[in-house]
């Protein structure tokens, strides 16, 4: 790691968040662990080196593509927090996942059972589904990237982010570690689409079912030139206990010929599930560790760390630590009602002294009250100040004890009186808060301004789900503490299904023409060998008639026409 990038270690970025320690670091950005001080829970901070960060298109590219994936809310997605670009330092916030990556599970384990290899996968298309209906492709799907956590659960991490990378790396300097899954059409240096992140999946699929990668080689060209121009080892010569069918889903989606891959991340997730319900319907021939997975046991779990003899002792030492804690809390309970009863009732009881009954101080001035001199002979007043709209400034509010409370007298002590005073009406400037993540806008109002917070909700096409369109009142205006301010929060955009065209057969700018009136949008176009004349669509990502949500990116392969006979 580049030692200069340990200076941010204890660093405070925007007054916000606290960087704590290194957790990770790639040929990009060093990830540290940190605190976000604002909302008050940890999170991975992602700092881009510093060499990183001098090219002005890479910064352009960096906002961009970072503010569109925080866009992204799926469960099998790590969320973006925040994205930050100054002169000084471009950083991402994330989400930070408890757990490990998948390459760590599969080097501790190897080869991974057929359920938990569908599991896991089925999991990150989920995630392939949603970023790829947002026009987002990763272009670097890779064990590396892809987390588990504490419960098992896969989140993909540095979605879209890769593409940043990829403006900075060339193929023959992509590090191993993606080298590895990079899908044909990436490695011949055209333009990355849905179906590369497939190919890219259908590679990490491969590696769970067998333990090892298709293709090896001594450096990143060799295994590059292998994606293009191979075939794999079929898994079964690999493990004949892999079913046939699983052996043809995994083949299918790491299919080096675009059109004979899985168009889309849909289609080869309806096929996984319909091999696991298969799968499960099938009678059990045997129990296995392949069980858990169904019952929900996290995969830390069976790595080693935690055995069934020492979950007994847990489970036996947490409910003697139980029983002890629970006689405890009865135990401070008994005395804390004690304590009570006798302040308020025994002690008057057992007293032999005079009782009086204490007089009602509400609504009266408090300095008429604190500095009455036989009041003071009496009581002993201790005042609490707090804003109230309905009281002038100095009127007494409220007092303990009560009125009329009767109270045993002493000669050697004062009576302990506690009355509230209003301050009269404080007024606060309503600070603003649009374009904000609505958490955030609710703690600065609440706690910051004093306000009560009230949520409406209200499409958008312009501001963020979850962030704060509008607040009434407005930024600027004045209220008094304790007052109500709504504040209206963006649910995105109304989503509006059409109908896919058919675009096979199209010339190139009709079939352009074609998806601009259906209200789509057009991915980067490949151009590829085809006995059609030149500029004729020959393919399209999503299967004509199909219903699709409004803005959907379509990505369409064109002939550049049929190879001229040099006989």
């Amino acid at each position: 790691m580049d030692n200069s990038m340990d200076r941010y270690i204890g660093a405070l970025l925007d007054n916000r968040y606290g960087v704590l320690e290194v957790i990770g670091n790639g040929g990009m950005a060093v990830v540290y662990k940190g605190r976000c001080h604002l909302l008050n829970r940890n999170v991975a901070i992602k700092i881009l080196r510093d060499d990183m960060t001098t090219d002005p298109e890479f910064g352009q590219h960096f906002k961009k593509e970072a503010q569109a994936v925080a866009m992204l809310s799926h469960p099998n997605i790590v969320s973006i927090y925040d994205v930050s670009r100054t002169p000084e330092i471009d950083y991402i916030v994330m989400e930070l996942v408890e757990g490990l990556t998948l390459k760590q599970y599969m080097k501790s384990k190897g080869a991974l059972t057929i359920k938990e290899s569908v599991h896991f996968a089925a999991q990150i298309c989920k995630a392939l589904v949603h970023a790829h209906s947002k026009g987002i492709v990763h272009r670097d799907i890779k064990p590396h990237n892809i987390m588990i956590d504490m419960d098992g659960a896969v989140k993909v991490a540095d979605f879209g982010i890769a593409y940043l990378e990829s403006t900075q790396v060339g193929v023959q300097e992509t590090a191993v570690g993606s080298v590895h899954y990079i899908s044909p059409e990436q490695a011949k240096g055209q333009a990355a689409d849905a179906r590369s992140d497939i190919y890219s999946l259908g590679i990490v699929l491969y590696e769970m079912l067998s333990g090892a990668l298709p293709y090896k080689g001594e450096d990143a060209r060799e295994v590059v030139l292998q994606h293009v121009s191979s075939a794999p080892t079929p898994l079964r010569e690999l493990n004949p206990e892999i079913p046939e069918k699983l052996e043809a889903i995994t083949l299918k989606a790491m299919n080096a010929d675009l059109k004979e891959r899985y168009q889309t991340a849909a289609e080869l997730l309806e096929a996984l599930d319909e091999f696991r319900n298969e799968m499960n319907a099938a009678p059990p021939t045997q129990k296995n560790e392949d069980e858990e997975i169904d019952r929900g046991v996290s995969p830390l779990s069976r790595s080693g760390e935690l055995s069934k003899e020492s979950y007994m002792r847990r489970n036996l030492r947490a409910s003697k630590i139980s029983a002890l804690s629970g006689f405890f809390l009865v135990l401070v309970f008994v005395v804390a009602v004690f304590v009570f009863l006798w302040n308020y009732w025994l002690k008057e009881l057992f007293s032999e002294a005079e009782r009086i009954n204490l007089p009602n101080f509400v609504g009266s001035e408090y300095l008429e009250i604190t500095e009455d001199e036989e009041l003071l002979k009496l009581y002993n007043f201790t005042i609490t100040y707090t804003p109230d709209s309905m009281a002038d400034s100095g009127i007494i509010t409220a007092q303990s004890p009560a009125p009329s409370k009767s109270i045993a007298t002493s000669t050697s002590e004062r009576i302990e009186v506690e009355l509230t005073v209003s301050s009269g009406v404080q007024i606060v400037e309503v600070p603003d808060v649009v374009n904000k993540d609505y958490r955030e806008a609710e703690i600065e109002l609440s706690t910051k301004f004093g306000l009560e917070v009230e949520m409406l909700y209200q499409t958008s096409d312009t501001i963020t789900k979850d962030f704060v369109i509008m607040t009434s009142p407005e930024a600027g205006d004045s209220l008094p503490i304790g007052s109500t301010i709504y504040i209206t929060i963006s649910v995105g955009p109304v989503t509006k299904s059409v109908s896919m065209p058919n675009l096979v057969g199209l010339m190139e700018d009709v079939a352009k023409e074609r998806l601009e009136q259906n209200r789509l949008a057009i991915g980067p176009v490949s151009y590829v060998d085809s006995d059609l004349p030149a500029g004729t669509v020959v393919t399209q990502s999503i299967n004509a008639y199909s219903s699709v949500d409004e803005h959907t990116k379509v990505y369409i392969e064109v002939s550049k026409g049929p190879e001229e006979d040099t006989d």
